[in-house]
């Protein structure tokens, strides 16, 4: 049974984008999955990225241009400048830290309410209640939100460090135990075919 080690950000579009199509993977092939919240702009700077407001004007056009054409593909709402962005996304993180040490609720849709949150809805995922509206829709004790919070902040800066020692450099990034990396929410299809063994 495969292992994974998902690194991704509850800022990150392209993150939205994947959906629960990665989990729909992870359960197709019965893998494990451990889910790492970090921070995305410190994992640029640590990797050679650029943060958006930093690019080049021909990489903003590309982006302005490319999330549309991927969410309309999937048939994704999307605003592409969102009230709320970039906003405080440590709160949100700590948050899904906590609810996997929990367990006891649906992770992924967690992530992904968060994430809708953000690029569909027009919500503030700094705010307390955001997040716990985002808790208790995904099965989870919305008390979540103001627990672990220690804990939490040590496990997002050790995700941080982890995704660097473990060649990620972007979100959402998919580390198999077998050392076989995708970056993307456009290489979920590839994942699939490597659990497979296709690929």
């Amino acid at each position: 049974m495969a292992h994974i080690d998902y690194y991704f950000a509850t800022l990150s579009p392209y993150t939205y984008l994947a959906g629960t199509r990665f989990e729909d993977v992870v359960a197709k092939h019965g893998a494990t999955v451990t889910y790492k919240p970090l921070d995305i702009m410190a994992l640029f700077s640590r990797t050679g990225g650029t943060p958006p407001k930093d690019r080049h004007p021909n990489r903003v056009e590309y982006r302005a241009q490319e999330l549309p054409r991927q969410a309309k593909k999937l048939g994704m709402p999307l605003n592409l400048k969102p009230a709320h962005w970039p906003t405080n996304a440590a709160p949100s993180s700590y948050a899904i830290i906590a609810a996997q040490n929990a367990g006891g609720g649906d992770l992924g849709m967690l992530v992904h309410s968060v994430l809708r949150a953000v690029w569909a809805e027009e919500k503030d995922i700094a705010e307390d209640s955001v997040i716990k509206a985002c808790l208790e829709s995904a099965g989870f004790d919305s008390a979540l939100a103001d627990s672990g919070l220690l804990a939490g902040a040590e496990t997002y800066a050790r995700n941080l460090e982890e995704a660097v020692d473990n060649g990620a450099f972007g979100a959402p990034f998919y580390v198999v135990d077998d050392g076989q990396r995708f970056w993307g929410q456009d290489k979920i299809e590839e994942l699939d075919m490597h659990l497979s063994g296709k690929l």
